[in-house]
Parts: C-alpha cells; structure tokens; sequence
C-alpha cells in the first residue's frame, strides 16, 4: 500500500494518468512513470486536442460552406431534377420501343374473323391443307355442306338435281336417291332411314349432312365450335411433320407481331404446308385442331413423316365388259327403215369387222323420247356373221329443237331416256348401245355425265356394252370428264378425225398424224388403254378455195377421192408431215386441195393402235372404205 502525503493536484493528476494497475496472482502491484515519460505523455496529449479542435473546426466550415452554396444557387435544384427526369423517362421509352420491336406480340387472333363467320351456323371447311372460301352449316351438332362443295372438293360423282330437288349417287347397279327436307332415301328403289335430315335447304343453297356423305366417300373429318370449323382429310398417307419443342404460339402471319392463332403444347406435331416463297426463319404449318398459320424454326424440329391411316371404307366397283379380242368397230349410217336392207352388201364387202354399229337412235324431244330405226332382221343377220350390234344414240338430227341441257339435267327426263334405250337393246337383242352425242357443251356436261352413269347401271344388269364417242381432246371439251367416262363406259372412242372441220375457213387434213397420235395421248391421260378405241376416217374433204378467199368442201370416199386426181391428172405426193398423199391444183382461179385416206395413211394410224395398246378401232363409215382397207387392219387387230 502507497501512502499520498501533500494535497498536490499536479501531482494527483499524475499518480491518476501516469500509473498502470497490474493484476496478478497475489494481488495488485503499482508502476510509476519517470518524469521523463510523464513529460512526453503531456507533450502527446496537448498534440491530440489540438488535432481534435481542428478537425471540429474543418466540419464547421464544410457545413457553413454548403449552407452558403445553397443561398448562392437555389434554382438549380429544379433543374437538375428535371434532367434527371429526362434521363429516366428517355431511358424508359428506349427501353420500351425495344421491348416493343423484338419481343413478341401477346395479341389474341379473332378466330371468327379469321374463319370469315357470319353467324354462329356457318362453319369453316377445311379440306386437306386447304382453307375453303365455302362456308357449311352446323345444325343439332351436325356438319352440313354445300352440295356444291361437296362435288368440287370431295366427291363428284353426287348429282344434285335443282330441278326436281334430288340428290343422285350412281353406284355399280344401283341408284341412291334423297330428297330435301328427309331422313329417308332410296338405293335401288328401296327405303332406307337415317336419324338425321339428309338435306336442308337455305334460299337457293341445299346443304346435305357430312355424315350421308360419307357413307360413300372415303375421308376422316373431325369439328370444333366457338369457333365453327370442320377439318376433312381424305389424303392419306405420309404427311410431312414438325414437333414442337417446348409450348409453341402458331400465328396468323410470319412474325412475331402477328396475332396468336392456337398454340401447340410441347411434342405436339403440325403438318408441314408448302408456301409459294420460302419465308426465313418460320414454317408454315397447319395444327392439329384446324388452323393454318406460321411457327418459328427455332421453335419446332426438323421435318419428319406421320402417317395418316385411311380407314376402312369399301370402295364400289364398277366393272365393265372388256371384249378378249381387238374391236374391229364401223359405223353404219342408216338414216330411214328402208336402209337397215343394205347391211347385206356392206357386210359383204368387209373382212374382220367384230362390231358394227347403225345410227338407229335419235333423241327427238326435251323429254328423254326417242325415235328408233332399229331392225331385228338386221340384227339376227349380223349375229349370223358373228359381228355384233352397238345401237348408236345421237342428238344431230333434231339439233334444231332438242336441247341437251334439257334432257340431261333433269332426272326425270334422264331416267325416260335411259327406259326408252334399255327398252330397244333387249326387245332387238342388242350387244351394244354407242353414244354419239355431239352438241355437248359445259352447261349441259354434268348432266350428261349422270347420264352415263345411270345408263351404265342398267346396262351392266343386263349385259349391255355401253360405248361413248368423244372428240379428240382439246382445251374447250375439258368438261367431258373422259376419266369418269372411263369408269362407267365399257369403252371410250376418240372421233380421230374432223381435225379441220367441213365448214372451216382454211383448208386442212381430216386427220394428220400428229392429230391422231396427239389425241391418243392425251386420253390415255384420262382413260385406260384397254378402254379406248381409236376411230379413223374413211374419208377426205376435197377443198376449194375461190377467186374471192372463199373455202368450200365436200367429203369424198376413197375411190370417189381417186378418181379426182386421175380426173385432173395430179400425182398425189406423199407428205411426211401429215402422213397423208396431198395434191393441189389450180384450175379457173380456184384452188383445189386434197390430204387423202387410203390404204398407206390407215396403215400408219394402226401403227398407233398397236404402239399404244388400244382396245380397238373404229372407222366412219361403211361405205366409204375401198376393199383392200379391211386387208390392211386385219394385219393390226387380230
């Protein structure tokens, strides 16, 4: 223990800031500075609080300058706040323009604007890959189509008859028939039932049900509503694919900005659609639930192939009546009763001819009449010859008061027709009917085509060829529809000839070879070859041409052709171009030309029948011909 003697505060202050407590194990102990270290303590201290009090000073002046600052400039606080406000809010609109340009669009695609409804009935048709413009109707939750849609686009072979509100199916041998407003319909005269109405009538639209439809057309279709849309499919096979990679937005365009159609969910597959230009960076595709629209290719896989599978449908089967020999076919013009007598010499002057057929039939009226020259004493004579009879059917004799349209578009009338002709081919035992129709336009080509179709049926039940006459294909007789001819038809025969018609203003052949083969090529297009029959003529226009420009023909035999070259001693040329001898003369300001049919030309048109595997030939007309012609097929046809 340390005693203090004296009441000194120096030195109290000293033994307080100079001496250092020690704790140890035994106690306390006590130090004492020197004065040396109390002096340089002192010295330290003193340096600290003048460091101190400066340092408070520098604060002060910093705060009072900052003050002072702020009476100098008080107006630019605002501004500054205004620049950094400019600052954000061009920051932000940059921001949001970009955003705006590459980022894609959330816009919802108006469906029914996109389908073009008017109304809640109308529904969207979709065939295939493609979009119709035709809308159909949704009735009960039943698809309806246009009937005209349904010829265009799925099925041509139902006739829709305006006149007589009917719906026509031509099976092999039977007849399907509907009528507006019913549930019921007829097959083969027979009723049958369905829980639905067959065909319903808006105005002058008729719509028939999808599902009738189907019972003889071979498609897959599957709907949707709100909105209205059917997808019908009736390609089958391999489609080409793509699968979606993650959750996929189908737009209506190709670009982010286009509305969202549909969106396909992750391992979906869309059909690949082809695009007339190849768009970078999208695909054109359509969904699974019937849209058509634009997907990105970062977004999908590479093309692959889905197969569609056809369902199980039984497709009918015409069949047809197909002769084991080559068709040795020649047309006999009979224009009264009194002619039928002459099939006596013109068979005798034939050799190999299988068919003969006589222009017996004449539609005489508007109503599916006829007039008939058939004979049975002909007949029985051409059987005893082995030579059989195609009764031909034509509409040139009443041209001036007959209209095909008429007589075709109605059933009515069609049905009186067929009746009338199935009538004469068995009360005269005929092999054949021929059809020779020749004022045939667009108008009146549907309904003629129903026509054979109808006709076919009876004949195929009763064991009666059915043979069309046909010009050469040319662009304004498209509408003949040779293909569907060629199912129901046992033959199909090209008129090879009249390739410059009598009444032409320029003279030409009756059938050069680049015609014939031309128009051999071209229906093979259509119709099988073992279907067609390649008709010749036996004939050559003698042509005029007059001082004035004016042309004129007349048709000539062979012989009768002949006997005009001797006549004005001209030496026929054969001309390689045509295939055909060619003379040309010049006599009192006219000229006179002539492409001949003989036995050379003939011979190069049976080259073709046999280049191309016909069924047959056939030849206008008995009479014409010179002897050694028959000579010439028989090297071709048996």
């Amino acid at each position: 223990m340390v005693q203090y003697t004296g009441g000194n505060k120096s030195r109290e202050k000293e033994n307080r800031t100079g001496s250092m407590m020690v704790r140890g194990d035994k106690g306390v102990r006590r130090t004492f500075m020197t004065r040396d270290e109390k002096e340089e303590r002192e010295e330290l201290e003193e340096k600290e609080e003048r460091q101190e009090k400066r340092a408070k000073n520098a604060g002060k002046r910093k705060r009072r300058s900052r003050k002072r600052r702020r009476r100098r400039n008080p107006q630019m606080i605002p501004v500054v706040i205004i620049v950094l406000l400019i600052l954000a809010v061009g920051a932000g609109l940059t921001g949001k323009i970009l955003y705006d340009k590459y980022s894609p669009s959330k816009e919802l695609a108006d469906t029914t604007e996109y389908f073009h409804l008017e109304n809640d009935q109308e529904i969207a048709v979709l065939v295939n890959d493609v979009m119709l413009e035709d809308k159909g109707r949704l009735i009960d939750g039943r698809v309806y189509l246009n009937v005209e849609t349904v010829f265009q686009h799925l099925n041509a072979r139902f006739y829709w008859d305006a006149s007589e509100n009917t719906y026509l199916y031509a099976l092999p041998t039977e007849l399907v028939s509907a009528q507006v407003g019913s549930s019921e319909y007829t097959v083969a005269k027979a009723k049958q039932s369905t829980d639905y109405v067959i065909l319903r009538a808006d105005g002058e639209d008729v719509f028939v049900a999808l599902d009738f439809v189907g019972q003889y057309t071979n498609f897959t279709y599957e709907y949707w509503e709100d909105p209205n849309h059917v997808h019908i499919v009736d390609t089958f096979g391999e489609w080409d694919v793509v699968t979606a990679q993650k959750k996929v937005q189908v737009r209506y365009q190709a670009g982010i900005k286009s509305p969202i159609l549909t969106t396909a969910e992750k391992g979906s597959t869309m059909f690949v659609l082809e695009e007339e230009e190849e768009i970078d960076e999208w695909t054109r595709v359509l969904t699974k639930d019937g849209y058509i629209g634009y997907v990105r290719d970062k977004q999908i896989s590479g093309i692959s192939q889905e197969m569609l599978q056809e369902p199980e449908f039984a497709e009918p089967v015409y069949t047809s009546i197909a002769k084991d020999y080559t068709v040795n076919l020649s047309w006999h013009q009979v224009t009264n009763k009194d002619a039928n007598d002459n099939i006596y010499r013109v068979l005798a002057n034939t050799k190999g001819l299988t068919t003969v057929s006589p222009t017996w039939f004449f539609l005489s009226d508007n109503d599916g009449n006829i007039e008939s020259l058939a004979d049975q004493d002909y007949v029985n004579y051409c059987h005893q010859n082995n030579v059989e009879v195609w009764g031909l059917v034509e509409d040139i004799t009443y041209k001036d008061t007959i209209l095909d349209y008429e007589i075709f578009s109605k059933t009515t009338s069609r049905q009186r027709l067929v009746n009338n002709l199935i009538a004469q081919a068995i009360q005269y035992g005929l092999d054949g009917l021929n059809l020779d129709m020749e004022f045939i336009n667009e108008d009146s080509a549907r309904g003629y085509l129903q026509f054979i179709r109808e006709l076919s049926i009876m004949c195929r039940l009763n064991g009666i060829i059915l043979s069309v006459d046909n010009y050469v294909p040319a662009p304004y007789n498209k509408f003949y529809n040779r293909a569907e001819q060629g199912v129901f038809a046992d033959y199909v025969i090209i008129m090879g000839y009249d390739e410059t018609p009598r009444n032409s203003d320029t003279p030409g052949s009756v059938a050069s070879i680049g015609f014939v083969e031309s128009g051999i090529q071209n229906t093979l297009e259509e119709v099988p070859k073992e279907k067609v029959i390649n008709a010749m003529p036996f004939y050559t226009r003698f042509w005029r041409t007059d001082e004035n420009g004016e042309v004129t023909s007349e048709a000539l035999g062979m012989d009768s052709a002949d006997q005009k070259a001797v006549n004005n001693s001209v030496e026929p040329v054969w001309d390689e171009t045509t295939g055909q001898y060619y003379i040309e003369l010049e006599y009192e300001g006219s000229i006179y030309q002539m492409w001949m049919e003989e036995e050379r030309s003939i011979e190069e048109k049976l080259k073709l029948v046999r280049q191309y595997g016909l069924a047959g030939v056939a030849s206008w007309r008995l009479g014409f011909e010179r002897a050694g012609i028959w000579d010439i097929i028989l090297r071709y046809v048996n």
